[in-house]
């Protein structure tokens, strides 16, 4: 049975305005956004492939996030009654024990027998990668924090086929001359891109198959374009939108993400233009981010400075369906303002400094005629 985790209700008056110059209320709406996104991630651990650490690297960031959402609840004592905050202890520590649930579930079976003291010292020399030390939480791991699987073998110590590294296919020089990489994604069920500098990336639409989870991590003067999966053709079918995508240091890029079902984290992106369609959106230690937005649900930022808003562009609504969708793009809430005046950490993009919407339909999508760096100036990514 799955652990229930239970938060503290708000008991407020339905004044909004006045809810959110209360700092109890602040902290109410952010733990509790905050918890649900961590949940997300824990249900999603079951969908990520054990090969290539990709649930090992889920593992990490939902612990770190379980360790930073805990210093918070000790942190907000000043402010917060001692029920309330027993209470929030109690979430986390509900949030850890699912979590150990979860990562259980996939720790290989043990195959210890009781056997003589020689024998088993024998087959450990034979076979050192049976050597493995506890993880942070209690499960079974190797030496370099991967699970067998994700090490290269199976429960019995079986070889597995390893998944195929597009990341090593991307930085292959473009033979077809376009200036664009375009990984399939074909043999994985989510996209992972990361260490890729100056590259045009565009995700083709059979890359749908993969849309479990995306992550973007280290990247710098690039270009990703990934709706095309989420929209799909009349070659693919329907597209189909990722669960969730985690976006991670990223440095004077361009990232069109397409649509997303659940959550986006965006953490650690610096003079970035990013275009988005999600249920929910979270912004951590950004700076110098214009953000083209549609999400159901108020953005979230938390120390953050210099960012900038704007709706969907019109040619991206289009295509993803979102005409129609209420969007909360402006109703940006920041965590770290406790003030009743507005944020200084975040502004609405004005209109006369948005990309026109012919840059999105025909400059975005490259060509020969178009570097990555053209493109860059164009949306208005600074070059230093």
């Amino acid at each position: 049975m799955d652990t229930q985790i239970f938060i503290p209700f708000s008991s407020s008056p339905p004044n909004i305005a006045a809810k959110m110059s209360d700092p109890k209320e602040r902290f109410f709406r952010y733990f509790q956004a905050e918890i649900t996104a961590i949940q997300g991630q824990i249900d999603d651990l079951a969908t990520l492939s054990p090969v290539g650490g990709e649930r090992q690297d889920c593992t990490d960031t939902v612990l770190a996030g379980i360790s930073r959402l805990s210093n918070e609840v000790m942190d907000a004592a000043d402010y917060i009654p001692a029920y309330d905050q027993r209470t929030y202890s109690q979430a986390v520590k509900a949030l850890t024990e699912k979590l150990n649930e979860t990562t259980a579930k996939f720790a290989p079976k043990s195959r210890f027998q009781f056997k003589p003291r020689a024998v088993a010292k024998s087959e450990a020399e034979q076979r050192p990668d049976l050597r493995r030390r506890r993880g942070p939480l209690g499960n079974s791991a190797d030496l370099s924090g991967r699970s067998a699987v994700a090490a290269g073998s199976d429960v019995g110590g079986d070889p597995v086929q390893p998944a195929k590294d597009y990341n090593q296919e991307i930085e292959r020089p473009d033979e077809l001359g376009t200036g664009i990489r375009k990984p399939s994604f074909s043999a994985v069920e989510s996209v992972a891109l990361r260490d890729h500098t100056g590259l045009h990336i565009m995700l083709p639409p059979a890359a749908a198959g993969a849309a479990s989870s995306g992550n973007l991590t280290n990247l710098s003067r690039c270009v990703v374009d990934m709706p095309a999966p989420t929209i799909g053709d009349s070659s693919s079918g329907s597209g189909a939108p990722f669960a969730s995508l985690a976006l991670k240091n990223i440095r004077q890029s361009l990232v069109v993400t397409g649509r997303v079902a659940g959550p986006v984290h965006v953490t650690g992106l610096r003079d970035c233009v990013v275009v988005v369609a999600a249920r929910q959106l979270r912004f951590h230690e950004c700076i110098g981010v214009d953000v083209y937005l549609h999400c159901a649900s108020h953005p979230i930022i938390e120390d953050c400075s210099r960012m900038r808003f704007a709706p969907l562009p019109e040619f991206y609504a289009t295509k993803l369906g979102t005409t129609d969708e209420s969007n909360q793009w402006d109703q940006v809430d920041d965590f770290k303002w406790l003030k009743s005046e507005p944020s200084p950490n975040w502004t609405v993009l004005p209109e006369g400094e948005r990309v026109a919407a012919d840059v999105w339909q025909d400059a975005v999508r490259g060509g020969p005629s178009r570097s990555t760096d053209d493109i860059l100036r164009t949306v208005g990514v600074p070059s230093s």
